[in-house]
């Protein structure tokens, strides 16, 4: 339903057996994730080096919670070699910075170590549904990667080895063998797969011969080489799972962590101060690779990731593992109904975490920091609010793709708030000169249920301002050194350059497929059944699965606008995996009855992008009963893919593949 309409579906917030009132607020100090430490430099047949990481995906014990409560059971990537002695060899969740330099090539080991001490395969820590189009390894090279057909009883949870597979979140310009393509995932190189398992993906053999080809890298079981050539402009990146039907899950257990791209021509040494015309001063240091851990030095320059979660009493997560949990629907389930048994339409979990703990804290002094927020949820559209910090200013200064075309005051013009959709980034000067001494919480006031844009209170109930309106404790102390760093007001910001103009403009919908299910009590509700996109012809949405043959193939070189046209109730990210893009307008369509009308009317109500929306991005908010325009240029040739990242939608058919340029000689059907 559209803003107006009566939503059928709400997700319940309460989660697992630990309470959030149970849990203790500010408490544990934030941390600051250290920098991954490299293995070493690869040599690059006629090219530069490259920076070299072996990074493994491990599970093990975190104390997520505060002390005092049960550790949690995790997953998360770590080094497992380094060709330092100070590098830190570390497993956790979120997991190290990789930090990479502007021009110079990254290549990483990726490892899946999910394994027992015995060399067994673990099972998944989250209830795996097996009815959704997934990677599905007990369906044998045949079967992987399809949507299972079942008769008889509704299946249970999968518990058997885990596939993954990496992606580097805003990495521009990567050849497809290394993008973390769905259908590329591998198991753990595990003592006890079962006979008859698919191992790997049915991508995964033929990127590992391009891999061989084109970087001479050598994959195996367990494990893929990627590289990055890191020739975008200095951005935040971030890497988590991408594995077929299970990313919601996958990245859930732990396994995310930054990845940051510096200098180059749009890097900071390109930002100039208003004054005199010479290089401005950005609040640092950050993290550097062989630091001290703990850090034995004050870090003013802070990747910060928020992130939802619930627990049980046990400290170990919760994750629903029945699609009743939801909206009340036990059945018909598949094979009787539609209904997948397990998967959730969105999750909410009942408390946030920052950096990998529940509600931390972290000292401050009276001078100003750089924050480098990633909304890092499931389904939760955040809303910092920064009212309750006496004082404070906050500018945005940079997105996804690098830096703004000019700074924004978001404390004077946009209500001291900052709206992130899932996966979006946001660079931040915070100015903590003028706050008292004292302690104070950075709020939330996005909703507990899925977002639609709008006013807080106006439009959405706010989230409890007991738990989820809460995210994290600034304790606020005096400067013990002049900030010698530029003021925000003054930062002069490197220019943009705008994308050639489009070739093509491209209508593309997202779309929601209901169905009629009912509760314990036989009571019937209509609720979502699939997440899905498609393409629009003559004005009228085609919908897509993901098997489905690929419509958006964009010629080598191209420039187009793509059209999302939000036919749902609920705003959704939009990310485009290769590129980066400029948001080009938002405008209004014609309604029926509360719906969109088909065929598809414009309804000449176009409002420009947002002030924090300029410069480029790669992932964008696309509100409902409008179509949003991004403008991209598509130059790698490659399969890719195009996806909303609230990943409970990604991974029930919200995903399609996309091709740059024409079919690769081998590839798979």
């Amino acid at each position: 339903m559209l803003p107006g309409g009566e939503r059928v579906a709400l997700a319940e917030i309460p989660g697992g057996t630990l309470p959030p009132a149970d849990v203790p607020k500010f408490v544990t100090p934030l941390l600051v994730p250290p920098v991954m430490p490299r293995a070493g430099t690869v040599n690059r047949k006629g090219g530069k080096p490259a920076d070299y990481y072996e990074i493994s995906v491990r599970q093990f014990a975190q104390q997520i919670l505060p002390a005092g409560l049960p550790a949690t059971t995790v997953w998360g990537y770590g080094a497992i070699s380094s060709e330092s002695k100070k590098g830190l060899l570390i497993h956790n969740a979120p997991s190290l910075t990789i930090e990479s330099k502007w021009g110079r090539p990254v290549r990483v080991k990726w490892i899946n170590d999910l394994v027992d001490a015995d060399g067994n395969a673990l099972p998944h820590l989250l209830p795996v549904d097996p009815t959704l189009h997934w990677a599905n390894p007990p369906g044998g090279d045949a079967g992987r990667d399809t949507r299972p057909v079942f008769t008889g009883d509704t299946p249970g949870r999968y518990i058997g080895p885990v596939p993954l597979v990496t992606h580097l979140h805003g990495a521009v310009g990567v050849g497809d063998e290394s993008d973390g393509y769905a259908e590329a995932w591998f198991l753990p190189d595990a003592t006890d797969i079962p006979a008859g398992y698919a191992t790997e993906g049915t991508w995964y053999d033929f990127f590992a011969g391009k891999a061989a080809a084109s970087f001479g890298a050598s994959w195996g079981p367990g494990f893929a080489e990627f590289e990055y050539p890191n020739d975008q402009r200095e951005s935040t990146l971030w890497y988590h799972d991408h594995a077929l039907g299970m990313t919601r899950l996958n990245v859930y257990a732990g396994p995310a962590g930054f990845f940051i791209v510096r200098g180059g021509p749009d890097g900071e040494k390109a930002v100039l101060d208003a004054r005199n015309g010479a290089t401005a001063v950005l609040p640092s240091p950050a993290p550097m690779e062989g630091d001290k851990f703990p850090p034995n030095k004050t870090y003013f320059e802070i990747p910060i990731v928020v992130q939802d979660r619930s627990f049980n009493d046990d400290g170990s997560l919760f994750y629903p593992d029945t699609r009743e949990f939801f909206d009340e629907i036990v059945g018909p389930y598949i094979p009787a109904g539609e209904f997948s048994p397990i998967w959730q339409p969105e999750f909410f979990g009942n408390m946030l975490m920052v950096n990998g703990n529940t509600w931390p804290f972290h000292q401050v002094e009276q001078r100003r920091y750089r924050l480098r927020f990633l909304n890092g949820c499931q389904s939760r559209f955040l809303i910092l609010d920064f009212n309750a910090i006496p004082g404070v200013e906050v500018w945005q200064i940079g997105n996804e793709g690098g830096f703004l075309a000019a700074p924004v005051n978001l404390t004077t013009d946009n209500g001291n708030r900052m709206l992130l959709g899932l996966a979006e980034r946001a660079d931040v000067i915070v100015d903590f000169t003028n706050v008292p001494v004292g302690a104070y919480v950075l709020g939330n006031v996005g909703p507990d249920e899925p977002f639609g844009g709008g006013v807080p209170d106006l439009d959405f109930p706010k989230a409890d301002p007991d738990s989820t309106g809460q995210v994290m404790s600034f304790v606020v102390g005096p400067a013990l050194a002049a900030d010698t760093t530029t003021p925000p007001q003054y930062l002069v910001l490197p220019p943009i350059a705008p994308l050639p103009a489009e070739s093509v403009v491209r209508p593309l919908a997202l779309i929601e497929k209901m169905a009629e299910g009912h509760n314990e009590e036989g009571d019937v509700y209509e609720g979502p059944v699939e997440a899905l996109l498609g393409d629009i012809q003559s004005g009228v949405w085609i919908d897509r699965v993901w098997a489905d043959p690929v419509t958006e193939n964009p010629a080598v070189g191209a420039t187009e606008v793509w059209e999302f046209v939000n036919t749902t109730g609920d705003a959704h990210p939009m990310h485009v995996h290769e590129v980066v893009f400029e948001v080009v307008n938002r405008e209004g369509l014609v309604l029926d009855g509360g719906e969109v009308a088909q065929p598809v009317q414009p309804d000449g109500n176009v409002r420009p992008p947002e002030p924090w929306e300029t410069g480029f991005k790669d992932t964008v908010i696309a509100y409902p009963g409008e179509v949003t325009r991004v403008r991209a240029t598509f130059v790698n040739p490659g399969q890719y893919v195009w996806h909303c990242h609230i990943v409970e939608h990604e991974d029930n058919e919200m995903m399609r593949p996309y091709r740059i340029g024409p079919e690769q000689p081998g590839q798979p059907a």
